[in-house]
């Protein structure tokens, strides 16, 4: 019994911990100051490669062409934010193994500073935002936010922060060296210019399971009357909700009250989820990319408000409609960053 405690007892402290090899990424950009279109003269792609990419649909991305295409190229952060109640992160790992085993680079979800899958939602949103400045200014394309549960919450917050709803200046913060820098701007890497964080639109966020009992929470407070309201500092938006979700769901996930609308030009959907997801575990979908039956139907999927599965497959399809809808929108924004980084190039490249 004794021994059974020992081992139980690590198995916590390594999973709190984290317990694995040092985890480090690092771009060349990462280590310096970055000047003009610096980052749109670095993209080392072929004429060849940028082509293929050019003529890709976004809304029709194929297995085939993140093998063959995207597979050589590089793609946006994407910042994962899991809920508060511990061991929830682990579910965002799960999501974000899925993402990787579908074949997005790891790099770009993985914090460079210490490998963790996914930001806390404890983590003062001011300081996320100048982190998504930071990434855009050396990577070049526009982040994405995936957020679950408090973790949703805080995405609207980013993007408030975004749309200077709390204040008029945000400082930019080096997530490498874990420190704000002296600047409130950044240097634009489409354009070459200068620019405030205030302001900056990102392509994509989402929210799944944000609200009911958990938008009470001291730290939540100032979202009350805006968690809803999406502001123009992201050009899509998707929210989930799930019926009967007593934690994340407003009116337990039923009605209007559950349903997110644009205060300006963002473009915003809304998607119900089957009340037999859990709200705890709607991330879980690592196990999605291990059948490839699941991946095809995965790849092929078209995004609707209350979507359906409409075939039965041998093997587990736990939260495959959350994951096959995020997907989409992370392959889609995914390449419209990259042909937008690409025609910049293009254009230096002529003048």
């Amino acid at each position: 019994m004794r021994r059974l405690l020992l081992i139980c007892t690590l198995v916590f402290v390594l999973a709190a911990t984290g317990c694995s090899a040092k985890y480090t990424y690092r771009e060349p950009l990462y280590e310096k100051s970055v000047e003009g279109m610096e980052v749109a003269q670095s993209l080392a792609l072929s004429p060849d490669l940028e082509e293929k990419i050019l003529a890709l649909n976004p809304d029709k991305i194929s297995e085939k062409d993140i093998k063959e295409v995207l597979s050589h190229a590089p793609a946006p952060r994407i910042m994962n934010i899991h809920g508060g109640i511990f061991p929830v992160y682990l579910a965002m790992e799960s999501f974000s193994n899925f993402l990787v085993n579908m074949g997005y680079p790891e790099g770009r979800i993985r914090n460079p500073a210490d490998g963790s899958y996914s930001y806390s939602c404890y983590d003062r949103s001011n300081r996320l935002a100048g982190q998504l400045a930071w990434f855009y200014e050396r990577e070049g394309m526009r982040p994405m936010i995936v957020g679950h549960s408090q973790g949703g919450i805080q995405a609207l917050k980013v993007l408030h922060q975004l749309q200077g709803t709390f204040s008029d200046e945000i400082q930019v913060w080096n997530p490498v060296e874990d420190r704000a820098e002296e600047r409130s701007f950044i240097i634009d890497p489409l354009s070459g210019r200068q620019r405030p964080v205030v302001g900056l639109k990102i392509s994509y966020a989402t929210a799944v399971g944000a609200g009911g009992f958990t938008r009470f929470l001291p730290n939540q407070w100032e979202m009350l009357n805006k968690l809803r309201s999406v502001p123009d500092s992201v050009d899509e938006f998707t929210g989930f909700y799930i019926g009967l979700d007593i934690l994340g769901g407003d009116l337990l996930g039923f009605g209007s009250a559950n349903k997110y609308k644009a205060n300006g030009t963002a473009k915003v959907r809304n998607v119900k989820l089957p009340s037999s997801y859990s709200h705890y575990s709607v991330p879980v979908t690592k196990h999605l990319a291990d059948n490839q039956e699941i991946k095809d139907w995965i790849n092929s999927y078209v995004p609707s408000e209350e979507p359906e599965i409409d075939v039965e497959f041998k093997s587990s399809s736990r939260n495959i409609l959350w994951g096959a809808d995020v997907w989409f929108s992370i392959k889609k924004h995914w390449v419209l960053e990259l042909q937008n980084l690409i025609r910049a190039k293009r254009t230096l490249e002529r003048d």
